[in-house]
């Protein structure tokens, strides 16, 4: 897409907001602030300094004209960032999974929505469409052709069935995911059941061409059998065939889910599982509820190797980090979670996901805060703890003496919502 047509799309995008009295329109305002401290043996102590300080606001749009069964789903965002990590960052190679994409990027969409108006210095600004996508609603059949999110599968902190744009199991905001470029359809059936299929249309980031292996094609079918809930997935994947299954049960006032993926890479079949249960109760007259999850990766690295030669043994593994569909190095996993809720308007969320193998851990604390109807607060600590070498600790930099390791960390963010 020409720098001339990204350029007009917020204008575009305004006029036709203002055009449409019926467009529902709406949005939010994100204010954040980001601290990261960094170890003496950490790699990036040596290119950032002991600790980065940035700030960042997310202005998004949202509008959905319709006529009839037609409707229009669009979301633009301006987006700004500032501060120590926007700069260090740039000349510095992006080590897949490992350093976090560093601005919004549509290099493996179909189309490049997304505009940089300025990236120097100690800033960057750009623009993009994060939904676009046509949608017909009948009466037992939902069609919608587009930039749009999908998200499947019953993991709470790993969900390997959820093949476009899965959130990292540590992301704090996780309000709206990223959208992609699709086909969707939905059938849903008298008893409740429903057919999903959806194509995934990317192109091949250093070949820029629209390919196959860069597709996914996927039907899921979800179903009820007595008081459990059933998912089968069918999918090609970036190439490879998919296959999974996943169930959903009520077992004594707790809620048991799980699900299982098969991936056919040609060279071997591989086994990705995730189970957890859910509760909730009250305790001292504070409502709560909490998690357990245990998640069972075939693509990660056996034995803790997480280095880049050891890495680069594993092409599997760190193509899913490059593409953004995986954010763990290892092999088996656990996660634990207990919300409480201190008032009605104030909640507290201690979270737990260890590395078994290493072993590692990282600990959060996320607190959320209802300031007014239309106001939130929501900010995080975030603690690695693990020895050097390990996931959470510092996995080996490539460098003698360093490790790629991080530090506590702090995220706050204002939301502001219209």
């Amino acid at each position: 897409m020409s720098s001339n047509v990204r350029a007009s799309i917020p204008l575009l995008y305004l006029l036709a907001a203002v055009a449409q009295a019926d467009a529902g329109a709406g949005g939010h305002l994100k204010l954040r602030l980001e601290a990261q401290a960094y170890p003496e043996d950490s790699l990036f102590r040596d290119l950032a300094g002991s600790e980065t300080i940035d700030v960042g606001g997310d202005l998004r749009l949202e509008f959905a004209p319709g006529r009839g069964r037609w409707t229009l789903d669009a979301a633009w965002q301006l987006i700004g960032f500032a501060g120590d990590s926007i700069e260090w960052t740039r000349d510095t190679a992006a080590l897949p999974g490992i350093a976090q994409e560093r601005l919004p990027d549509d290099g493996r969409r179909l189309f490049d929505l997304t505009h940089v108006i300025r990236d120097r210095g100690r800033g960057a600004v750009l623009h993009r469409l994060d939904r676009l996508a046509v949608r017909y609603a009948g009466e037992s059949t939902v069609i919608r052709i587009g930039r749009q999110a999908l998200s499947w599968g019953n993991g709470l902190a790993f969900a390997p069935m959820d093949l476009v744009n899965p959130f990292d199991p540590v992301a704090v905001d996780t309000e709206f995911k990223a959208g992609d470029d699709m086909l969707y359809g939905q059938y849903l059936r008298r008893g409740g059941d429903d057919l999903q299929a959806a194509v995934v249309f990317r192109r091949d980031p250093v070949s820029d061409s629209v390919t196959a292996d860069s597709r996914t094609s996927a039907v899921k079918y979800h179903g009820f059998g007595g008081s459990a809930e059933f998912d089968v997935l069918v999918a090609e994947h970036y190439g490879d065939l998919v296959l999974g299954a996943g169930l959903v049960q009520s077992v004594g006032g707790a809620v048991v889910r799980g699900d299982a993926v098969v991936t056919d890479t040609g060279d071997e079949y591989v086994l990705q599982a995730v189970a957890n249960v859910s509760y909730a109760w009250t305790w001292r007259q504070k409502n709560m509820s909490g998690a357990l999850e245990v998640y069972f990766n075939g693509f990660g690295q056996p034995g803790g190797d997480y280095g880049p030669a050891g890495l680069a043994g594993n092409p599997a593994l760190v193509a899913r980090l490059a593409r953004g569909e995986m954010f763990t190095l290892g092999r088996r996993y656990v996660a634990a979670s207990v919300l409480v809720e201190m008032t009605p308007l104030w909640s507290l969320t201690p979270t737990l996901i260890a590395n078994v193998d290493d072993p590692s851990v990282f600990l959060q604390l996320v607190t959320r805060l209802s300031l007014s109807d239309n106001l939130d607060l929501l900010g995080s600590l975030n603690v690695p703890v693990g020895a050097g070498g390990t996931e959470y600790g510092g996995i080996d930099s490539g460098q003698p003496g360093t490790d790629l390791a991080t530090g506590p960390g702090l995220f706050a963010q204002l939301a502001w919502y219209f």
